[in-house]
């Protein structure tokens, strides 16, 4: 019988906190699902393996273990994930973030309660260190929205899904647009949300299900696709240009490829939210970061005003006092704020 759910892993390296994923995986109260891993030919594949050997022995057949002949990269191995998995939805989950109580279950009641549903857009938060330390919280509305199928919605989501923990698209659609265009970009998952949303719906799960783990060295650049694009071990300027172009590349591609006028609302909702893409390199020195954020203005960003007052509040403020106000503005209203003409959905 067919899972409602296949909990997809792609595993590399970072063998030491796969126990704590499994463990929060493990104490869901929801049966109606499977754990898909595909570990792509890491250093640490032994460890992996071995991890994945113990838990396997607490539950049998729960997990469907694989062991890549080659290193995919990101993109490719999502695509692997899809293929091997026999949910009806997938929904991912970094080996290094933890699943909340009860999300399962939360995410399966919510896809029951609409229909034709092709990607679940959901809250999570971030913390440091131990999981009970929350640094922020990522709940983009204040309810659970129905969003059809369209390029309102794919607007509204396209930007939203660039963070994987959590993510859920129905696997049929998925597999119907497999492609590896778009390899070495770390964004396949927002080449599949664009077009899957063309013909079927999304809904928004206001709560919280799942924990992202801050601090996480970012571990590309190890496969063919990714090489020369992504340094392991390190977030350059160059490597995050090169990702914020991908992510207007698929946008652009999409659009003329499904005839969906997605690119301009996009590109706006891009920079009217730019502060996190400014920030990761505003640590660099000066002239530095001035280079990084004249690069992404050259993307179309530098068109929307948003963009440049990110830009001077970090010069000005500093990331840190930003971070903070940031923070407390989420805390006040409870939800992150909607900047410009976001798409809202339908309250069902």
């Amino acid at each position: 019988m067919q899972p409602k759910i296949s909990v997809c892993i792609p595993a590399y390296n970072r063998a030491e906190v796969l126990p704590e994923l499994l463990d929060t995986i493990f104490s869901q109260d929801f049966d109606d699902f499977e754990i898909v891993i595909c570990e792509d030919r890491s250093p640490q594949r032994t460890q992996i393996s071995e991890v994945v050997s113990r838990y396997s022995i607490i539950r049998p057949r729960l997990i469907r273990y694989f062991e890549n002949e080659q290193n995919l990269g990101y993109d490719g191995n999502l695509r692997n994930l899809i293929e091997k998995s026999q949910g009806e939805y997938c929904l991912f989950m970094g080996n290094d973030d933890l699943m909340c109580e009860g999300a399962l279950a939360k995410v399966a009641a919510t896809l029951n309660r609409h229909p034709n549903i092709g990607v679940l857009l959901r809250s999570y938060a971030a913390f440091d260190g131990l999981p009970g330390n929350i640094v922020q919280t990522f709940r983009y509305f204040d309810r659970e929205l129905f969003f059809p199928a369209g390029v309102e919605t794919i607007s509204t989501i396209y930007r939203r899904s660039v963070v994987i923990p959590g993510m859920v698209i129905h696997r049929q659609a998925a597999l119907q647009w497999t492609t590896n265009r778009f390899d070495g970009i770390l964004l396949y998952q927002l080449y599949l949300v664009a077009n899957i949303l063309v013909d079927m719906n999304a809904v928004y799960l206001p709560d919280v299900i799942v924990l992202y783990r801050n601090g996480g060295v970012p571990d590309f650049g190890n496969s063919a696709a990714e090489q020369g694009k992504f340094q392991p071990k390190e977030q350059t300027p160059e490597s995050s240009v090169h990702f914020m172009q991908g992510m207007l590349d698929i946008a652009l591609y999409v659009e003329q490829s499904r005839n969906v006028a997605i690119f301009k609302p996009i590109l706006r909702d891009i920079a009217n939210y730019s502060y996190p893409i400014l920030a990761i390199q505003a640590k660099k020195p000066l002239g530095v970061f001035l280079k990084y954020g004249w690069s992404l203005a050259r993307l179309g960003l530098a068109r929307y005003p948003l963009f440049h007052i990110w830009l001077i509040a970090i010069l000005v403020l500093g990331t840190q006092r930003v971070d903070h106000l940031i923070v407390w503005i989420k805390k006040r209203l409870g939800h992150t704020p909607s900047i410009g003409n976001v798409y809202r959905g339908e309250a069902r």
